[in-house]
């Protein structure tokens, strides 16, 4: 008997599933909120809820891990830098799933997960500046220049 063994499988291969996790969760870390289907948020949760746990010790070892398991050396300087700083205090319960309706086009329910607490700004990280941001930006710094 199986009572409880494994997670689920989200009908793929282990490989296929595997890539997606890790994708899914490089995605959550670095846009700190992502929109998905609920069946993968939930498989999600559990996951990025043990990678902050292992980010706020920092050791060698723990390093090693968050790189085996992400493969980006970005996303694992942010959970040893900011989000295991930012949660130093929390115990559990980094993130929350909210429903979000179902989409258009199969009718799959789809979920938002995010971190509780998270940066508003970090969902801009790849966007290009608009013009209006960079003349914005371009009338404050000669202020900062001449003071």
């Amino acid at each position: 008997m199986r009572h409880g063994l494994g997670n689920k499988k989200l009908n793929r291969t282990s490989e296929h599933r595997k890539a997606l996790i890790k994708n899914m969760l490089n995605s959550l870390v670095k846009y700190e909120q992502i929109t998905t289907t609920l069946p993968k948020a939930k498989v999600i949760r559990p996951e990025a809820e043990k990678l902050i746990t292992i980010g706020k010790k920092d050791t060698l070892a723990n390093t090693k891990r968050l790189v085996s398991k992400l493969q980006n050396i970005q996303t694992v300087n942010k959970i040893k830098k900011t989000l295991s700083k930012r949660y130093e205090a929390r115990k559990g319960g980094y993130t929350r799933i909210i429903k979000a309706g179902f989409r258009y086009g199969d009718n799959a329910p789809m979920a938002i997960i995010e971190f509780v607490d998270r940066d508003v700004q970090a969902k801009r990280v790849d966007r290009k500046k608009t013009k209006s941001e960079d003349k914005t930006k371009e009338q404050v710094e000669p202020a900062k220049k001449t003071a």
